[in-house]
């Protein structure tokens, strides 16, 4: 039967993210609006986003950490053409986006010693196949998989090459192994549930040395640029943004951190996502037509949770049936008011992908699952009638 309680918040979009709880506009009223970003109000919020994300998520005191245009996007392009070519270069990609990072590696920037170690939809590359006397490029968590590294074990502590991980969809929902990353990237409209344009970027003393001792062989755009005259920009790294930020979104990042302080740090962000996962982990294990895309637990991501559908008239259909299938039962709830944005990611097999990061009430995710049933039962009665 069609069920009656409905999630309260029904965004569970992996990108941008449902916002923190209790968010309104009104909190946003303290936005240096009308001002320059280079003002004294402006350098000392921005030094403030910056100040706190390093505090809550324990970035050692010798990382610096910089806001960056262009989102987690911005951010992981900006490493890559500023520090890759030094050495030969691995990259991981079980997902869209560590594939992109590897296509942009070979047509971009065109290097030639490059190995990019893949993995099906689902699954993880063997780490063990990585060189660490290589800089190594890889999502910590894949956004459009649903599958994360186990760990930071397979990182070598004595590296010759540098770690460079776009983390966009794992920090502040995953604990993160500083002294194995050398770059870590990702944006505010992730875990967080911030707004779009800028993104932030970890730098190790290690990927400070390379900046600022070693040259590309090819022109780095104006926001792409780290240093100048062999020599490292610090402003960037204190709040003077390389293009103008939106304050509007600079306050609500403030909020964001300032709300993840309220529920105990790090620590209450991760409880609070895990405990996501583990209330779908309850309900696949009872679902007689869904299931995890990542079915290794150690792999399981718990922010962007990909769903595959089991049931044998589903996997009887043909792909683009499949896909559409999938797709009606995501636009149901939609429709209902329950769901937004469930769908999978366009490359990623037919499925659904629930957001389960921390700004997301674990009570409106067990509100979910009779809808859930309810929408399937729904496509699948409807085919069966059609046919």
């Amino acid at each position: 039967m069609k069920p009656t309680a409905k999630p309260k918040n029904p965004c569970f979009s992996s990108g941008p993210c449902a916002k923190r709880p209790g968010w309104a506009l009104d909190n946003l009223k303290d936005a240096a609006v009308g001002r320059s970003h280079r003002a004294k109000i402006g350098k000392t919020k921005l030094a403030e986003v910056i100040d706190r994300s390093k505090k809550i998520l324990g970035i050692p005191d010798n990382y610096l950490v910089g806001i960056v245009p262009a989102s987690d996007t911005g951010a992981i392009e900006m490493a890559m053409w500023s520090l890759l070519g030094a050495r030969g270069v691995d990259v991981l990609a079980w997902e869209s986006f560590g594939s992109g990072w590897g296509g942009d590696c070979k047509n971009q920037l065109k290097l030639t010693d490059l190995n990019v170690i893949k993995a099906d939809y689902g699954k993880i590359p063997d780490l063990s196949k990585v060189s660490w006397d290589r800089d190594v490029v890889f999502t910590w968590n894949g956004t459009t998989s649903g599958v994360r590294v186990p760990n930071g074990d397979w990182i070598k502590a004595d590296r010759k090459g540098l770690a460079i991980c776009d983390a966009t969809s794992a920090v502040f929902a995953m604990n993160m192994p500083w002294d194995k990353l050398d770059v870590v990237t990702w944006s505010w409209q992730k875990v967080l549930g911030g707004e779009a344009a800028h993104g932030m970027i970890v730098l190790s003393p290690r990927a400070v040395e390379r900046l600022t001792t070693y040259t590309p062989a090819w022109p780095l755009p104006k926001i792409f640029q780290m240093t100048k005259g062999g020599k490292l920009i610090e402003g960037i790294f204190k709040g003077e943004t390389i293009n103008t930020p939106s304050m509007i979104a600079v306050e609500d990042a403030i909020d964001g951190l300032k709300w993840s302080e309220s529920v105990g740090g790090i620590a209450g962000l991760v409880k609070r996502s895990e405990g996501n996962l583990k209330a779908i982990e309850e309900w696949v294990a009872k679902s007689n037509w869904a299931a995890f895309l990542a079915e290794d637990a150690k792999i399981r991501s718990c922010t962007s949770i990909c769903l595959k559908i089991t049931d044998p008239w589903f996997t009887a259909l043909a792909p683009d049936a499949q896909a559409e299938a999938a797709k009606k039962i995501a636009s149901l709830l939609e429709k209902e008011n329950v769901a937004y944005d469930i769908g999978a990611y366009r490359d990623a097999p037919p499925g659904l992908r629930i957001w389960g990061g921390a700004t997301v009430e674990t009570s409106d995710i067990t509100a979910l699952f009779p809808w859930l049933d309810w929408a399937w039962g729904e496509v699948k009665n409807s085919a069966a009638k059609a046919a």
